[in-house]
């Protein structure tokens, strides 16, 4: 079992794994950083200057508890935030689609050339070069 990980780690399997990973976390940061701070202002200022972070349905409101002179939290639900999420995922799945189908048509392209003969074997040239003799 510790030979076959061994060898599962040799061939650079987790190594390609790993890599993907750390990019796939670096270019989701990218796209969030993407989508809130470039395509969401835009789109709140169409819709009349709306940050979409603010966005958020209160379902209780901050109140101040009398015993302990501290503010407690409203309860709310930030809709704003789950659309710019929302927004974030879509351009990253879209993102992975069109990566995977550019992988896809140089697989299929690779496909499609023919493969080249083997090479005949020393019998066959062998057998070849009295054939030709025998003709003669």
């Amino acid at each position: 079992m510790l030979k076959e990980f061994k060898d599962f780690a040799v061939k650079g399997n987790v190594v390609d794994m790993a890599v993907g990973i750390i990019i796939g976390g670096a270019f989701g940061k990218i796209v969030s950083s993407f989508v809130a701070d470039v395509i969401m202002p835009p789109i709140g200022l169409l819709m009349g200057g709306v940050n979409f972070t603010d966005l958020k349905l209160t379902l209780k409101p901050a109140q101040m508890d009398p015993v302990k002179q501290t503010m407690v939290d409203a309860v709310t639900i930030n809709y704003g935030k789950f659309l710019q999420t929302t927004v974030d995922f879509l351009i990253v799945a879209f993102a992975i689609f069109l990566m995977v189908k550019a992988l896809n048509s140089f697989k299929k392209k690779e496909a499609a050339a023919p493969a080249a003969p083997p090479a005949p074997s020393k019998q066959e040239v062998l057998l070849a070069e009295i054939r030709d003799l025998l003709k003669k």
